[in-house]
């Protein structure tokens, strides 16, 4: 589904990825390969990041939410293997464990406020 929007909420064993727009919501859960049940700092997440920037794909602009420091490695590892992820990535937020239509209320509120920003002249610096 093409969209303009999307949130991930993530932790080190998988992501929550919604997709949405005005009228519509898709949602995918991608969970990591790992076989490990404590997966930290010096696990590789690099087959989970790549699911979840397959996953986002065409979208414009995306926002991280997450418990931990999953969703700031992953907009690292965009910025090093996945540069049109990267390029859409608009901010990284905490947030605990969200239902996925709480994460994408929070979301749709973000990112109104976003999209008034970047409309408004008299915001701009």
């Amino acid at each position: 589904m093409p969209t303009f929007h999307a949130v991930v909420w993530m932790d080190h064993s998988e992501a929550h990825v919604a997709l949405f727009d005005k009228a519509h919501v898709e949602t995918q859960r991608i969970r990591s390969r790992s076989h490990h049940k404590h997966q930290g700092k010096g696990t590789d997440l690099s087959a989970l990041f790549t699911d979840v920037a397959t996953a986002l794909a065409g979208c414009k602009e995306i926002l991280l939410t997450g418990p931990g420091l999953a969703r700031n490695q992953f907009r690292d590892w965009c910025g090093q293997h996945h540069a049109a992820t990267a390029a859409g990535i608009v901010d990284s937020v905490a947030a605990d464990h969200p239902s996925d239509a709480q994460l994408v209320a929070m979301a749709k509120q973000y990112f109104k406020k976003f999209d008034n920003m970047a409309v408004d002249p008299s915001v701009a610096s």
